[in-house]
């Protein structure tokens, strides 16, 4: 495959702009495609190839190195080996033998429809006005009267080499066509130039959405529902972080998982009508929707001014439900060759006045679900306003979400990071320790949120860590009740819930007895010992509703054992620090939540405390220069090794990784060596 083929080009850039759109596709879905010819190495003679968008990708960001590159002469030579629909799955396997050259990525299901379809550029799409009208229940007549005989009806089939043929016959039959209409599923699209094709599906979307907003009714989901109206956004969010905990535990029932919020107003809008039940109860239709969002959502079925108590017990009752309900779809549908039964936990949940919770086994794919569940919710719209909502039937939706190629696709995804679906909250993180330990937590798989006294900061090194998906920066002064709560709430907002706690936040201020002042000494009391207790009560609630255990770290120093001089308030509250985790530890173990400490030396490199003015003043009782102070606490040590950022980081890991499951109350000198320190 080359990039310079005029081909691949055009089709790259075709691709980026309709991906680009939310409005022609969803993220990830949809596929494109171009025909065209290259030299084949071997024989020096033109060969006949289709690129088409391979399996996995995005066509928003879909480059050259995305595209599976195949022989045509070799794809519709597939055709006289089709063995019908019965065992049509095998063909997907039959694409590797028409592979040109090493393929590029891997060929999608949606391959045979690319390279049968008679034409040179071809585009399948999963816009929101188009699926409207692909499930309403009169959807082959809406068709014609939105489209006369220029776009097609094309009758639900599964993806598949079937109905590669079947568009292709379609095609051929109506040479006046521009495309089709997928029932239940989507649109296609085709042109003779990358430009024709890419005109013609926005000119099927456009037309869709330009007849839906001319014709449909006043109120889709049915008129005002008295009490699910959206409640004010500060009263939301307010519940909604109230709420995340139970919902969080509800979806993990079955594994760990991410969440996501959102209080869109489409969401907020759906919530608050009369007929917003019954339609939720049909769940999504388009393949791509219901594969990550399952085949239907949770709904609290009580009004937007219920109370987080009430709502907590009814949420419960209703999560039996729902698995007892999903355990029926299952049953019901399998055969013996069916994949295992995947969990019965929703991944969307609805609380009305609130929002969405949606989830996924990281952020990105608990984001993305709540899209998903946003773009069925404007297709629930669409198909409502003008006739009535019909998606695919239960048994389809079964032979999708359970299909052997969705199957084999899962369980080639790479193993799971030592921290994924684990969500942390480090405080003072902007810098030095707590930067190095949230870059850990990130690195091996974990949500982070950093939060540091410095908003900009905290936004600054949660943005180098990764983005939104990965981490992010809040602000809060650890020292004052309400901004540790609000940082907590954030975290729940962010990524679903919380795991892992690290109290890092600190001060420092080197003085003798006589030379510390009572606003020496409250200040960090306030910060380390106050701080730390207001952490890990904020926490604590949340870990206990959750019901998933958790972490509580505690970077502590070995000032919390050693005896220096001119540090009285420092240490005494590092040991003060160091107490509260065997407090901790032996309250909240029988909630499976483990608390730990990391007792560090002098970290001088990439310090925020250090470079504040403690390097100077701790450099002065010892008589060296500022400069040197890391390699004086180093030759005092019995390994004559100075003590980094990342060296804490990896005590953390340590202790919240897979391998320390079983220890709590435990102190870890992070010091080189120092025996003054060692734990009796």
């Amino acid at each position: 495959m080359s990039d310079l083929n005029p081909a691949v080009a055009a089709l790259v850039e075709r691709s980026n702009r309709l991906g680009a759109d939310p409005k022609n596709t969803n993220y990830a879905g949809g596929n494109t495609s171009a025909k065209g010819t290259e030299t084949d190495p071997v024989t020096g003679e033109d060969v006949e190839l289709v690129w088409v968008k391979g399996s996995g990708g995005d066509l928003g960001t879909l480059t050259s190195a995305g595209l599976a590159v195949l022989r045509l002469d070799r794809m519709r030579a597939l055709v006289d080996v089709y063995p019908g629909l019965d065992r049509e799955d095998e063909m997907v396997a039959a694409f590797d033998y028409c592979l040109h050259g090493k393929g590029g990525a891997a060929p999608s299901i949606d391959t045979a429809m690319h390279g049968l379809v008679d034409s040179p550029h071809v585009d399948h799409l999963h816009p929101d006005s188009g699926i409207a009208i692909a499930t309403a229940a009169d959807g082959e007549a809406l068709t014609k009267e939105v489209y006369g005989d220029t776009v097609v009806w094309v009758p639900w089939r599964r993806p598949g080499f079937q109905l590669g043929l079947d568009i292709a016959e379609i095609k051929a039959a109506n040479p006046q066509a521009v495309g089709c209409i997928l029932g239940g599923h989507g649109i296609t699209a085709w042109g003779e130039t990358s430009e024709e094709s890419e005109q013609n599906s926005l000119w099927i979307i456009e037309t869709a959405a330009a007849y839906l907003a001319a014709h449909s009714k006043p109120e889709p989901f049915g008129p005002p529902l008295s009490g699910y109206a959206a409640l004010d956004p500060d009263a939301r969010r307010e519940k909604a972080a109230a709420l995340a905990p139970t919902i969080r535990s509800i979806a993990s029932q079955d594994r760990p998982m991410v969440g996501h919020f959102t209080d869109s107003a489409e969401v907020l809008d759906f919530l608050a009508a009369t007929e917003h039940p019954r339609l939720a109860a049909l769940g999504t239709s388009c393949p791509d929707h219901f594969l990550r969002t399952k085949v239907k959502p949770l709904v609290l079925d009580l009004p937007a001014d219920a109370g987080v108590e009430e709502s907590v017990a009814r949420l419960r009752e209703l999560h039996t439900a729902y698995r007892d309900d999903y355990q029926g779809y299952y049953d019901r549908n399998a055969t013996p060759e069916s994949p295992a039964i995947r969990g019965a936990d929703p991944l969307i949940v609805l609380v009305p006045g609130v929002g969405m919770f949606s989830f996924g086994k990281d952020k990105q794919t608990a984001r993305v679900a709540g899209e998903f569940y946003v773009n069925a919710i404007n297709v629930m719209r669409g198909a409502e306003g003008v006739s009535t909502y019909a998606p695919i039937d239960e048994a389809e939706k079964f032979r999708i979400e359970y299909w052997a190629l969705e199957e084999a696709k899962l369980q080639r995804m790479p193993a799971p990071k030592p921290l994924a679906t684990r969500i942390a909250l480090v405080t003072g993180a902007a810098s030095g320790i707590g930067r190095a330990i949230a870059t850990k937590l990130a690195a091996e798989g974990a949500c982070v949120v950093i939060a540091d006294l410095s908003l900009e900061k905290a936004q600054a090194a949660a943005a180098e860590i990764g983005g939104t998906d990965v981490a992010v920066g809040v602000q809060g002064d650890v020292s004052d009740e309400a901004q540790v709560q609000a940082m907590v709430d954030a975290a729940v907002l962010a990524f679903g819930g919380l795991d892992l706690v690290v109290n890092n936040a600190g001060l420092s201020l080197s003085k003798s007895l006589l030379e510390t002042t009572v606003a020496d000494w409250d200040l960090q009391h306030d910060v380390m010992a106050k701080g730390s207790f207001l952490v890990s009560r904020a926490a604590a609630r949340v870990l206990i509703d959750q019901g998933l255990g958790g972490d509580i770290v505690y970077i502590s120093s070995k000032n919390s054992v050693f005896a220096g001089p001119n540090n009285i308030a420092y240490s005494a509250v590092k040991a003060d620090q160091a107490h509260q985790v065997r407090l901790l530890a032996a309250e909240l173990g029988e909630h499976g939540v483990k608390v730990n400490g990391v007792n560090p030396d002098g970290v001088v490199r990439g310090s925020g405390i250090f470079a504040g003015g403690w390097g100077a003043q701790r450099a002065a009782v010892y008589g060296v220069d500022e400069e040197d102070l890391g390699e004086f606490y180093a030759q005092r040590t019995l390994l004559k090794r100075e003590v980094l950022p990342e060296h804490c980081a990896n005590a953390v890991f340590a202790l919240v990784g897979p391998n320390m499951t079983h220890t709590t109350g435990l102190h870890i000198p992070v010091d080189a060596g120092v025996a003054a320190a060692f734990l009796r």
